[in-house]
Parts: structure tokens; C-alpha cells; sequence
């Protein structure tokens, strides 16, 4: 069984960035599609970026476009969300997923779905605040 270890979150001023780091262990990423998903305080949990198995394919909320980076390196059995300009609005629970049904060959609605992933980590929490 998958099992999916986020780090890498904390507290960061307006403007600053963050990567936060998705393990995998149990089984290879490599025949997985991989989202990145956050959750503020009393919202419902929302896609940020997902990335197909050889990074040919990444799509991002219009909320991050531009400033959020996911990267993946199979070798290290490891997801990345780079995260730049970060802003208050960012603050939530950020979770990776993971599934081998391959989510995003249906397009970003798919890839940025929390339903169509089976496999979840515990979550970073990131708060940005002055």
C-alpha cells in the first residue's frame, strides 16, 4: 500500500516561499499521478497543481498559476510543490495524492479533484502571516 509523508510547511511572511516535500513509501510513484491539495479552516478542500507520471502534464488552480511550482523525481520516490510569493490567502492544511488511475489524462478537472485521488498524505500546515 501507498503510504504519503508531507513535510516542508511552517510559518512564512507575505511574500516568502516554501517547498514542501511529498514521500512516498510501500510502493514506487512512478505509475502515479500526483496532486497537491489544501484545506483552510471551515473550506472544503481544494486542488493547487497536479503532474502526470514523467511530469509531461501539470495543471494549476488559477489561484497559484504562476507562483506555485510541482515537480516530481521518481528516483527519489518524491513530489515537490515549490511555492513563491506566497500570500495569506495561502494559509491552509496541505495534502499530496496520489493515484494510478491516472486523473489528469481527463484534463484539469480531474487532475485538480480531490475525488478522483485514493491515496492521501497527513498534511503540512502552512500559514503565512506578518
Amino acid at each position: 500500500q501507498l503510504q504519503l509523508v508531507e513535510s516542508g510547511g511552517g510559518l512564512v511572511q507575505p511574500g516568502g516561499s516554501l517547498r514542501l516535500s511529498c514521500v512516498a513509501s510501500g510502493l514506487t510513484l512512478d505509475s502515479y499521478h500526483i496532486g497537491w491539495f489544501r484545506q483552510a479552516p471551515g473550506k472544503e478542500r481544494k486542488g493547487v497543481a497536479c503532474i502526470g507520471i514523467t511530469a509531461d502534464s501539470s495543471y494549476y488552480s488559477d489561484s497559484v498559476l504562476g507562483r506555485f511550482t510541482i515537480s516530481r523525481d521518481n528516483a527519489k520516490n518524491t513530489a515537490y510543490l515549490q511555492m513563491s510569493s506566497l500570500k495569506p490567502e495561502d494559509t491552509a492544511l496541505y495534502y499530496c495524492a496520489a493515484d494510478r488511475n491516472h486523473p489528469i489524462y481527463g484534463g484539469p478537472y480531474y487532475g485538480l479533484s480531490a475525488d478522483h485521488y485514493g491515496d492521501w498524505g497527513q498534511g503540512t500546515q502552512v500559514t503565512v502571516s506578518s
